[in-house]
């Protein structure tokens, strides 16, 4: 019996046939050879399917068409069902690979980390607009409160797009199909309950960035924002909040949709419960001038403040 694949490369597609074209061909340049691809196709036509058969002699390839089509993230559930290798290396269609060694690494990190389930990567945006290219690493002090407690990731990403992430193929762990704006840090979440993150420091995937994304349609959108995130805080418990980082999120979260009131927590879609900590972040953010919030020392200060006064109300 032969070994068993070691990355399963999971790509969820739609259309999109100049980007897809590009990944693949990042992925048949690789020096490490011990992969598979899985193409889960969400696109009303053939062209996607096309396009793979051109690739079939060049690397294991397996091709699925969603009927129906399964949409975010169910389209990336799809492909790690579909999965047959050890660990699962998910690509949206408009990423790619940095360069031919990049998969070479990440197995480099599963030898040299055996007791490690996930790794994360640096990583390069690409604006596809402006050509502008930005390097993305975490420093060692977010890396460290993400170590202590996952739930700054409310704060800011420090992970990256599913895309940098690499985790078993267990059969455990998949996308939260409720969601759609915080998917990814949900995943994070929930995983880093049961391991800590391996970050490598090389930049080893490129991240397209544009008006087509998902992320883009819903950034600063109330309804979208507002319910995602009380659904995710309800998951992880406001106790989460007691990390700085975590709060701060949240206040900016308030700030940056503007909410005043309760009942535009109401009125962008959520009817849960709001705890008196937030309650009381939106009375501040209230009285306070908006020139005083859009300045982001000012802004960071009343935030620290409220902290401070309030954070012995966060109990789990």
């Amino acid at each position: 019996m032969s070994d068993p694949i070691l990355i399963s490369i999971c790509i969820p597609a739609y259309k999109r046939i100049d980007f897809l074209q590009r990944l693949l061909q990042s992925v048949a340049i690789q020096t490490f050879r011990d992969f598979e691809v899985v193409v889960t196709d969400d696109s009303p036509d053939n062209s996607v399917k096309e396009l793979c058969n051109q690739y079939l002699g060049q690397f294991p390839l397996q091709y699925f068409r969603n009927v129906p089509v399964k949409g975010t993230p169910e389209n990336w559930n799809e492909g790690i069902r579909q999965a047959k290798g050890q660990w699962i290396k998910l690509i949206h269609d408009d990423d790619w690979l940095a360069n031919e060694h990049s998969l070479q690494k990440f197995a480099d990190a599963i030898k040299n980390n055996p007791h490690a389930r996930f790794f994360f990567c640096a990583y390069r945006n690409n604006w596809f607009q402006t050509g502008r290219t930005e390097d993305m690493h975490i420093n060692d002090f977010r890396y460290k409160q993400l170590l202590k407690q996952p739930a700054v990731l409310f704060s800011s990403n420090v992970v990256g797009p599913p895309s940098v992430v690499l985790h078993p193929n267990d059969k455990q762990f998949f996308y939260d199909n409720k969601v759609k704006w915080v998917v990814d840090i949900d995943f994070y979440i929930r995983y880093f309950k049961t391991t800590q993150p391996v970050h490598i420091p090389e930049v080893l995937m490129n991240v397209g960035m544009g008006e087509h994304q998902v992320t883009q349609d819903c950034f600063r959108k109330r309804e979208v924002e507002v319910p995602e995130n009380f659904y995710l805080l309800g998951k992880v418990g406001i106790g989460a909040l007691k990390n700085m980082l975590a709060y701060d999120g949240w206040w900016r979260m308030i700030r940056n949709l503007e909410i005043t009131k309760e009942e535009e927590i109401r009125i962008a879609g959520y009817s849960g419960p709001i705890h008196p900590v937030i309650s009381s972040m939106i009375g501040w953010q209230r009285k306070l001038p908006r020139v005083v919030l859009n300045n982001g020392l000012a802004s960071k200060f009343c935030m620290s403040l409220h902290f401070l006064l309030h954070r012995n109300q966060l109990r789990p």
